[in-house]
């Protein structure tokens, strides 16, 4: 963070909006529904129609996004004609929606996932009822007069999916007439009733990579005969991210890990073809837009030493997340107002990849770490993993702090 702030001891008093008790329950029952029903990305239909009934209950207007899943929703603007008109200093609080392809481990959870191979392993869930609580409290302080900007919620799909549904919702008028954009991801190093701020990059690029080796094939007792293909595609495996890592400012951070290798079916034969996947990620943006280049080149040494033919596809995945100093002050001073000086902590930059980036090559925004461990608690469970939960405090923390942002967000 870029400096301390001290807290206002009348800021709270200045800023309306509050998490009902009542809310607060419905928030909880709502977060354990999405959870017990997660959907892939580009498949968030049972998620898109519960968030679309539930801002309709509250009077609003959400509009579907045209790739079918995902929906913005506009608080304080006219938006009666179906047109996203946006308006001046307009914020926008995102969400993303998708779930993850693997199985939910928590075998003792009530409201544990009833799809098969299907889990809210990565906190979408929470983010999704932060920025649907956020927006049913500004939509009753609006209601009261009591709004002073308006406010676009955005729910977005796929974020799970290379290179991420941010693109489509961008596409869609997602970001039209918005001035600054924010976001909450769970982060489950952090206590609950706390979050952690950076400026400046706080996750990093990632791209996916897929390469297809080939050879004639043969007898293993006589390599020199043929491509010996299983060892070019270990060199490969070796080589490479070392070759690659010296050939870019070794403070960029970039790194080639591998997570599939599939080749040969007999011990005494050598096979035709082999097959490797992994991920290339990257904590600086100008060495991620030269990875490509460096990562293609590196593979293509390798193969052409052992004679075999590469086939290489390069997905590109997302820039880093790189945080705007005004928007970090922003969600800094929302949440000391709401939850004093010592619910913010300085947080690092991960080598996580998060598709948040997109928007914010458009406009300024931040994300935050949403802290979601029972305090107290020693064991850390790691995004990505069956058995991730969260303590569902965190829910009120985010809907506090975004409802505060919006509100103080008036004069930036």
């Amino acid at each position: 963070m870029s400096r301390e702030t001290e807290a206002d001891p009348s800021a709270e008093a200045q800023l309306p909006g509050t998490l009902p008790e009542a809310l607060r329950a419905e928030l909880v029952a709502f977060r354990r529904d999405l959870h017990m029903h997660p959907e892939l990305g580009n498949q968030e239909f049972r998620t898109t129609a519960a968030i679309k009934e539930r801002l309709e209950r509250a009077g609003l207007k959400p509009r579907v996004l045209p790739v079918g899943t995902g929906l913005v929703c506009d608080i304080g603007t006219n938006n009666a004609s179906g047109v996203w008109s946006g308006g001046p200093r307009m914020l926008a609080l995102r969400a993303d929606i998708d779930a993850l392809p693997i199985p939910d481990t928590k075998s003792e959870c009530a409201y544990r996932s009833q799809v098969p191979d299907r889990a809210h392993a990565c906190g979408h869930d929470v983010h999704t009822t932060v920025v649907l609580g956020a927006g049913l409290v500004l939509a009753a302080l609006h209601e009261r007069g009591l709004l002073p900007r308006p406010v676009r919620l955005v729910f977005q799909p796929a974020e799970e999916v290379l290179p991420g549904g941010a693109a489509d919702a961008i596409e869609g008028g997602a970001l039209d007439g918005v001035r600054r954009i924010l976001a909450v991801h769970c982060d489950p190093r952090v206590d609950a009733g706390r979050i952690g701020l950076r400026v400046g990059p706080i996750t990093s690029a990632c791209d996916r990579l897929e390469i297809a080796l080939d050879g004639p094939g043969g007898h293993t007792a006589r390599p020199h005969l043929t491509t010996d293909l299983v060892t070019a595609a270990a060199r490969v495996v070796t080589d490479v991210p070392s070759l690659v890592a010296r050939r870019v400012d070794s403070r960029s951070g970039l790194a080639l890990t591998w997570g599939r290798i599939e080749s040969g079916h007999a011990p005494n034969v050598i096979p035709q073809h082999a097959e490797l996947a992994g991920t290339v990620r990257c904590l600086d943006l100008d060495a991620w837009r030269q990875a490509p280049d460096l990562v293609v080149g590196a593979i293509d040494e390798i193969a052409n030493l052992y004679r075999a033919k590469s086939e290489i596809t390069y997905v590109r995945g997302v820039p880093p997340v790189v945080n705007e100093v005004t928007s970090v002050e922003l969600l800094q001073t929302a949440m000391i107002a709401r939850l004093g000086t010592d619910s913010v902590e300085s947080t690092e930059q991960s080598l996580g990849g998060e598709d948040f980036s997109w928007y914010l090559e458009h406009v300024p925004g931040a994300m935050a770490r949403l802290g979601v461990r029972p305090p107290g608690e020693r064991t850390i469970r790691d995004l990505h993993q069956g058995d991730f939960d969260v303590d569902e405090n965190a829910i009120t923390v985010g809907v506090e702090m975004f409802t505060a942002a919006a509100l103080i967000d008036a004069v930036h």
